[in-house]
């Protein structure tokens, strides 16, 4: 998935990035309101972690004035841990906060539930077919064969997942699998694609290409 780290704490950013990036996630960095703006005109993302005070001006005033058009889940990082600051920040689109410091395993722990709501489930798992996708163990679960993912695989199965039957361009795939910083050709799509196909080869799941339009996922009746 792509996140935006709205946050000027270099220091901070580099641990945050780091860490999601482990597993499989992309993000971008923005360490003013206007970077962040920029990035959001460009690019579309799964999930924003925006801080409250930025260089040019309070992230929940930002959130409050984009909540018109935007979309995309927030959670509001800061360092108050006033009742009435964080039902603020709820109250001004905030999906969700995080009180600064963070633990990474709480970061990720609500990253997973903030997308879980707005995907309309409880768990972290995605029926596709007789299959079970577990996006937090990053296996897939069919009758009793249970098949270990890589982080890369695994993120690029949640692309499909979260788009039934949608065909994904390699454009559309690129952009939700990889950050403005990093150098990637279409080409490695579909090595990608490939690789996910092999793994899933025989579990009741396949990849369809759709010549001159992309890839979707299609669930293969036994």
């Amino acid at each position: 998935m792509r996140y935006l780290l709205v946050e000027d704490n270099i220091e901070l950013s580099e641990a945050v990035i780091k860490r999601l990036a482990l597993d499989g996630h992309a993000v971008d960095h923005a360490t003013t309101l206007s970077q962040a703006e920029d990035c959001l005109s460009a690019a579309s993302y799964d999930l924003i972690l925006l801080d409250v005070m930025l260089p040019d001006g309070d992230g929940r005033d930002f959130l409050a004035r984009s909540r018109a058009h935007l979309e995309t889940p927030v959670i509001v990082l800061t360092a108050r841990s006033q009742v009435s600051d964080r039902v603020g920040a709820l109250d001004q689109g905030a999906d969700d906060y995080i009180t600064k410091p963070f633990d990474f395993l709480e970061l990720e722990a609500r990253c997973r539930a903030v997308l879980r709501r707005r995907g309309g489930s409880a768990r972290n798992e995605i029926a596709l077919g007789d299959v079970i996708f577990d996006l937090l163990a990053g296996t897939l679960r069919h009758g009793d064969e249970t098949l270990e993912l890589r982080s890369r695989e695994i993120r690029l199965l949640e692309v499909f997942a979260r788009h039934p039957g949608q065909i994904m361009s390699k454009s559309q795939l690129m952009d939700r699998l990889f950050s403005y910083d990093t150098a990637v050709t279409e080409n490695a799509i579909e090595v990608y694609v490939g690789r996910l196909r092999r793994r899933i080869d025989g579990i009741g799941l396949r990849i369809e290409t759709v010549r001159g339009l992309g890839y979707r996922i299609e669930t293969e009746v036994a």
